[in-house]
């Protein structure tokens, strides 16, 4: 079928729609959860001297809340297949909205601790969710475009809580007797709670109950979809399934990476010079940088129907970023080599998430995305504790910059390893020898 046959502009015309549809609401939810995840890299300014916690502590705090998300992340995402997508992220949501905002009174470090991993076990499932509820929406010829649109959304908190962030803490410190730290966790807990409810009305379970499509566009998406080859189809055969485990494995450098800059940047801004007032507007820098690059990156694997190279270019884009950010001593050049690394790492992510659901289909799609998902979030909790460990040994953010390079590059180096099964899914089929019988 050309592009130009009624039937292609049809079909270009229904998956612009619900692409209209879900993935501005979709995004705002995800900024959300990005807010409630890394606003403790903007409150440690003033909370690790409040509640006593060195750089070690910290960089363990902050990891911790990839631990439960990690112990958690794959019942949850089989509940949501079960029970439905609206249902599960409105309980999703408003759980971490309140744990978050619980955490403006904490007071020493193991209620942190116990409240960070908190955080993780409740958030549980809604990225994986998110994944899979877009594959109930879009061909994988189209999805990276979607994926990256959708994940658009980790910059754009960054770069919206910075400076929000920022005037948060400058200006609400003794505002009726909290400090400017405890406000900005209430502030940002908040609004989840809110978004929480407004998914039962604004997200559909998928295409046959969207009332804003007609039977014909039903039909269209749902014929669309059945042309995508997923060969694994039950949680045993994606449990024991290699391909999962090196994906794993990938997505654990790149987040490695993600959460090892994300939750010290606004700390390596600071020992840059910068003021706190002007700290969140620099870091919006790298951030709205990385948002520009995966989008675009997202378009380019989708018109070039390529994967793999896409993902590992990006990530190695991402570790000379990081190298450049851990030899150079001048504020300009840092940020310029931040910027660099954060375009890396968003575009990496952005076609990485094509590679599952490539394979996966059905039982097999929830827990199998779900897994890498959580196994690689354990990358957020090695990345945050390497570079504060590092930090408290050197007394430099450098040994640390270069440790995150180190995890991408294997991220990289797996993902090409993998290219020849996973390139793309008109040639997946193929090598399916490589799964075990389901």
């Amino acid at each position: 079928m050309s592009e130009g046959t009624p039937s292609r502009r049809a079909e270009r015309r229904v998956f612009a729609k619900a692409a209209r549809r879900l993935i501005p609401f979709m995004g705002l939810l995800y900024v959300a959860s990005f807010l409630d995840r890394v606003n403790i890299s903007y409150a440690a300014l003033r909370m690790n001297a409040a509640i006593h916690l060195g750089s070690e502590a910290y960089g363990l705090g902050a990891g911790i809340f990839f631990i439960g998300y990690f112990l958690f992340e794959v019942p949850s995402n089989l509940i949501l297949e079960r029970v439905g997508a609206r249902l599960w992220i409105f309980r999703i949501m408003v759980t971490w909205g309140i744990v978050s905002m619980a955490t403006a009174f904490v007071r020493e470090r193991h209620a942190f601790y116990f409240l960070r991993f908190l955080l993780g076990a409740a958030e549980a499932g809604f990225f994986p969710g998110m994944v899979l509820y877009l594959t109930y929406w879009f061909p994988q010829r189209l999805r990276a475009r979607f994926i990256a649109q959708f994940l658009a959304a980790v910059p754009l908190a960054s770069a919206i809580g910075g400076p929000l962030s920022s005037l948060v803490l400058a200006n609400f410190d003794g505002v009726r007797g909290l400090s400017g730290w405890q406000w900005l966790f209430l502030l940002e807990g908040l609004p989840s709670c809110f978004l929480g409810f407004c998914v039962l009305v604004v997200l559909p379970d998928g295409p046959n109950s969207a009332r804003w499509l007609d039977e014909n566009e039903k039909t269209l998406i749902t014929s669309s979809l059945a042309g995508d080859a997923r060969p694994v189809r039950t949680l045993r055969t994606a449990f024991l399934d290699r391909r999962i485990w090196m994906l794993s494995a990938v997505s654990f450098g790149i987040v490695t990476g993600l959460y090892g800059l994300g939750l010290w940047i606004p700390q390596m801004v600071a020992s840059m010079g910068y003021s706190l007032f002007a700290n969140g507007f620099v870091v919006a820098v790298p951030y709205t940088a990385g948002m520009v690059g995966m989008i675009l990156w997202g378009y380019s694997s989708d018109l070039t129907r390529e994967r793999t190279w896409h993902t590992a270019f990006a990530a190695l884009i991402a570790a000379a970023g990081l190298t450049a950010a851990a030899l150079t001593h001048r504020p300009t050049e840092s940020v310029i080599a931040l910027s660099v690394a954060a375009i890396g790492i968003y575009a990496a992510l952005s076609t990485f998430w094509t590679l599952p659901p490539s394979f996966l289909g059905g039982t097999a799609a929830a827990g199998g995305v779900a897994l890498v998902n959580s196994v690689g979030n354990l990358g957020g909790f090695i990345g945050p504790f390497l570079v504060g460990w590092l930090k408290a040994t050197t007394k430099s953010y450098a040994a640390g910059m270069a440790a995150l390079s180190f995890f991408l590059c294997l991220s990289a180096i797996m993902v090409l390893v993998l290219a020849r099964y996973l390139s793309f899914e008109a040639r997946a089929h193929m090598f399916d020898r490589y799964a075990p019988p389901a």
